[in-house]
């Protein structure tokens, strides 16, 4: 995608018409789409996450049981 100035257009119409063709191309929707995510963990991590949250969730559930709020 290239945009170039018409002859005797000023800044602020040029960039108004950039930002308009950037948004109608898609690019700032990938760009975002794509900001967050992350590669893919390998299996041991996966499964010492897993078991990370397993123990803690029985931990919770204990606790609440007895009797404390957790916030």
């Amino acid at each position: 995608m290239e945009i170039r100035k018409r002859k005797n257009e000023s800044v602020g119409t040029f960039l108004y018409r950039f930002s308009k063709r950037v948004q109608q191309s898609g690019v700032l929707k990938e760009v975002k789409k794509r900001r967050f995510s992350s590669r893919p963990q390998n299996k041991i991590k996966r499964r010492s996450s897993a078991i990370y949250k397993a123990k803690k969730a029985k931990e919770v559930k204990k606790m609440r049981k007895l009797g404390y709020n957790s916030k």
